[in-house]
């Protein structure tokens, strides 16, 4: 309960006594093509592998004579939408972005350069952290879209590559019954997961304290409990959309 009051806590002071806007503009641009375009490779071939596998996985389970073959890009592309690309990537993202985040800024306040931007009387929280912020809350949800596409599109690669389905009952079972929601709901995922993972990875590394070691050690629990905020939050936001 104690780390969580100052965690409250030091979200409240991020956005106290902030610099000028156009501050942030930029440095928040920055650190979007950091957070975005340095995570695309990754995410592209995490998200297309698990298409492939979720497609042949759900085919071999429906052995069914009376379940039609368009089934299974219906059930890939629900479970791609509504779970594994927003879910899957943010969890991936955080080991990325996540650990990024902790060990610059862990390295930032062991090195003094915190507390020389404190000295200049700037609110280092704020500059530092509320473009990453931003950032991350930017570029989450179109990373989230490149996944889910990938996934699908990984999907109709393998299924017409080995003949499970057809491309054209995959097509259809991506048209069936389609909830436009659904999509609204991943987005809301993954908007909520960007706040969590940036601000929890910030606050590891922001109050690191010792050396080398200790940032390491905070890279690891801004990790480890960006994951945890992520599944938690999950849960939360399916349980409030999705009643």
């Amino acid at each position: 309960m104690k780390s969580i009051g100052s965690y409250l806590l030091f979200i409240g002071t991020l956005f106290s006594r902030m610099e000028a806007f156009n501050i942030y503009v930029k440095r928040t641009i920055d650190e979007a093509v950091k957070i975005g375009i340095n995570s695309l490779t990754l995410v592209a071939i995490v998200s297309t592998f698990i298409g492939m596998v979720s497609t042949i996985q759900t085919a071999a389970n429906l052995v069914s004579a009376f379940i039609p073959k368009s089934v299974v890009s219906l059930v890939v592309r629900d479970m791609t939408v509504l779970e594994l690309a927003p879910t899957i990537t943010s969890v991936v993202l955080a080991g990325k972005v996540g650990s990024n985040i902790a060990g610059e800024l862990g390295t930032m306040r062991i090195s003094e350069q915190i507390d020389a931007l404190e000295v200049m009387g700037i609110n280092s929280a704020s500059y530092l952290i509320v473009p990453k912020v931003l950032g991350a809350m930017l570029m989450f949800p179109l990373l989230v879209i490149v996944a889910g596409f990938l996934s699908l599109y990984g999907g109709y690669l393998i299924g017409t590559f080995t003949g499970v389905v057809t491309g054209q009952e995959y097509v259809a079972g991506l048209r069936t019954e389609f909830q436009q929601y659904n999509v609204f709901v991943a987005l809301v995922k993954s908007v909520v997961f960007a706040f969590l993972i940036s601000t929890v990875s910030a606050y590891q590394g922001y109050f690191t304290r010792g050396g080398a070691l200790e940032v390491g050690q905070a890279s690891t629990k801004a990790v480890t409990n960006s994951c945890i905020a992520v599944l938690v939050a999950d849960y939360v936001v399916v349980s409030v959309l999705l009643q």
